[in-house]
């Protein structure tokens, strides 16, 4: 019998094909992945454990490279559902990813496609191989920093150009990103959500008429309202009051997106002044949320880390309940300049940072956080019947 190998040949560390560059010089060594290039962007980190593709495809991640701090990453592939962008000509705005283990294949019954597949389809660089804890750790402590992602085969770097490349972008505070992210032109939404065996149903009957602004709107937004019995008609970012409002909806919806939300209010916020004036029902998420609060006279910040994830705890003040919410912000609505007339409604229980307002006398009302994304799974769900609330009661006085 043959004796087993007592010399076995030594471990050598994979070949670099990718670097993560930060803009404090520092140089992440990993394997290449997905698209071949590179590419700026803000550094985050997002603690989901799932939803990956839906993360990638969230158009709020517009000019941000996300690190995933969960290990395994791609090995239930991608499917054709899960995509959020609704304006598929984007594709994703979201400038990177960063992997602490390689892609392995696809085990899952829904999966179409090989992860690394996907990525290089939509044109999005990713690398693995990294301590994605230590980069964490760090983000942690010192803030978000802004960083290049490259991924060359040959491992030619210009380590010195992209460092440079890392320091000089301005990042995204006064960045408008939702032109890159908005719908070109208006359309209507039937699509309802996936049910068990039988996918997405077809809507039949609508109570409401919602006329919903796209910020960079995720498509489970669209079926949550759709479900709750909504006519949904989806108009670009920079339409008029006058034109949402000549339409006769029952309510406005404001969308999430990306961005710095005081660079996007110098065209939305009068807009939406001049609807919530006309006591027309107004619910806004994430982007939606700061736009809302921007509009009544608050003000939002830059965040230190943000909150990037599906276990962020949120208390409802009206309910006195903690939902499990699903989040994605870099920006916050600054609690302490709400004016008279704007009530907290929600606060995270991480960091005391606003996370819902309601308008005094008016049948307005936003949330920070992603009810429709379910990871609690269905917390948060109840928002969507508030908003019809508002709607009928509006339209019975």
């Amino acid at each position: 019998m043959p004796m087993p190998n007592q010399n076995p040949p030594p471990w050598t560390e994979p070949a670099t094909t990718a670097v993560l560059v930060l803009d404090d010089g520092s140089v992440i060594k990993g394997v290449g992945l997905g698209a071949v290039g590179q590419a700026v962007g803000e550094v985050c980190f997002n603690t989901a454990m799932t939803g990956y593709q839906e993360i990638l495809t969230d158009p709020s991640y517009a000019g941000q490279i996300i690190t995933f701090t969960f290990p395994h990453i791609g090995n239930v592939g991608t499917n054709r559902d899960d995509t959020e962008t609704s304006n598929l000509a984007a594709l994703s705005g979201v400038r990177g990813c960063v992997l602490r283990a390689d892609i392995t294949d696809p085990s899952n019954y829904r999966a179409v496609e090989h992860f690394d597949a996907w990525l290089k389809a939509r044109g999005i660089i990713a690398i693995a191989g990294l301590d994605t804890r230590a980069l964490t750790a760090r983000i942690r402590e010192q803030g978000m920093p802004n960083g290049v992602i490259a991924h060359d085969p040959n491992g030619a770097f210009d380590l010195d150009a992209l460092k440079g490349e890392a320091n000089a972008w301005s990042g995204l505070l006064g960045l408008d990103l939702v032109p890159d992210v908005t719908s070109g032109q208006s359309y209507d939404w039937d699509e309802m959500r996936w049910a068990w065996n039988t996918g997405y149903a077809r809507q039949e009957n609508t109570d409401f008429h919602v006329v919903a602004i796209d910020f960079g709107l995720k498509r489970n937004i669209l079926r949550c309202l759709a479900s709750a019995g909504c006519k949904v008609t989806v108009v670009p970012a920079k339409t008029s009051a006058e034109d949402i409002l000549a339409r006769n909806p029952d309510g406005v919806f404001l969308s999430n997106g990306p961005g710095d939300p005081a660079a996007t209010g110098h065209y939305a916020v009068p807009e939406i002044q001049k609807i919530v004036a006309s006591e027309k029902p107004v619910f806004g998420i994430c982007l939606g949320h700061q736009m809302l609060a921007l509009a009544l006279g608050a003000k939002t910040k830059k965040m230190h880390q943000g909150h990037h994830g599906a276990n962020h705890p949120v208390k409802d003040f009206a309910t006195n309940k903690v939902e499990i919410t699903s989040m994605n912000h870099g920006f916050a609505v600054d609690r302490d300049t709400l004016p008279a007339g704007l009530t907290e409604t929600h606060v995270s229980l991480f960091d005391g940072s606003n996370c819902g307002i309601a308008v005094t006398g008016k049948p307005a009302f936003s949330v920070q956080y992603h009810p429709e994304a379910s990871p609690g799974p269905q917390d948060s769900h109840y928002l969507f019947d508030r908003f019809v609330d508002l709607m009928r009661s509006s339209k019975q006085s």
